[in-house]
């Protein structure tokens, strides 16, 4: 059977994947899906950087702006909806573009990882959390690190929910999450695919971290956060994981000064941005475009891209 052809473009926060996906699929006739765990919630726009229509450039998007705030979204509802997008996009008799920075849910879809949700107890998920409470995340994340370091160094320990899954599995099935991950990374993919990692300087990458988040408060960010606390949306739930959000909400509860609230989403980016980093130097078979490589010239990124989807039959 011949396989489907399949796009992915991601790479670190902040390094300019939006605008370069852009011109991609326009010039191969691509419709994008959002591999982002939090631009699929609504009302969570300036916090996420998330894409406005008018940028879009009349590329169709999916899964943006497809949960409420205060619904629970994971990698498999992701898998489900990305896979369920991408045939609706053969049907519309264009390519599929995966863009976004989670490449644990690019690696679900691209891999056709199984996602086994038999055991439905949740009690030790619940104690875990339980520990979490009473003795802050990096406790449970250190109980991580003990069994599973390969994990530990790409789940942050803020990310409770994670942290707790990883923890969890290893406990039902004695083997480490990270270990599981591999085991299906090695998969034959479904799909005749060109994985693309842009990647920057350390420095400038960083840089422009700084210049988002600045541009971040310009936009509103506060008042962002502070109508989804007003509907009740509190730090339990998945949305207000997201950089930006649960740090604002300690600004809302008097817990920090403007000053350090700024200082923290930054420095959280940028460790996000190093993780990030990490998980797709672990990949196989990817494309690494560093943009220094190319004097920072989108149009010869765009050039090389198009080549290698020739010469992968993606495109004539």
């Amino acid at each position: 059977m011949e396989k489907q052809p399949l796009v992915i473009l991601t790479g670190p926060t902040a390094v300019g994947k939006t605008s370069l996906s852009i011109s991609l699929a326009k010039a191969i006739g691509a419709e994008i899906i959002s591999a982002d765990s939090m631009q699929v919630y609504k009302g969570m726009d300036i916090g996420t950087a998330k894409i406005r229509q008018e940028e879009m450039q009349g590329v169709k998007h999916y899964l943006i702006d497809v949960m409420s705030p205060d619904e629970e979204f994971d990698i498999t509802v992701f898998k489900k909806m990305a896979c369920e997008a991408i045939d609706k996009i053969r049907a519309n008799g264009h390519i599929p573009l995966i863009v976004g920075g989670t490449g644990f849910y690019i690696q679900s879809v691209l891999y056709d990882i199984e996602f086994d949700n038999a055991d439905k107890d949740t009690s030790y998920r619940d104690e875990l959390y339980r520990l979490a409470e009473q003795n802050g995340p990096m406790y449970l994340h250190n109980m991580l690190r003990e069994i599973d370091e390969k994990s530990a160094d790409t789940i942050h320990y803020n990310n409770v929910k994670r942290v707790a899954r990883a923890i969890e599995y290893y406990k039902q099935t004695g083997m480490k999450i990270s270990e599981h991950n591999e085991e299906q990374r090695k998969k034959d993919s479904p799909y005749n695919y060109v994985y693309f990692v842009l990647n920057d300087d350390r420095k400038l990458l960083y840089d422009r971290i700084n210049k988002r988040v600045d541009a971040m408060f310009d936009e509103g960010l506060i008042e962002e956060v502070r109508k989804l606390k007003e509907r009740g949306i509190g730090r339990d739930a998945t949305s207000m994981q997201a950089i930006g959000y649960k740090e604002v909400l300690d600004y809302l509860d008097g817990l920090c000064t403007l000053d350090e609230l700024k200082e923290n989403i930054k420095n959280n980016t940028r460790h996000f941005s190093k993780r990030q980093i990490t998980w797709f130097k672990r990949e196989e078979d990817i494309e690494w475009i560093n943009l220094e490589e190319f004097g920072h010239n989108r149009e010869n990124v765009l050039e090389y891209m198009l080549n290698i989807l020739e010469d992968k039959n993606i495109v004539a």
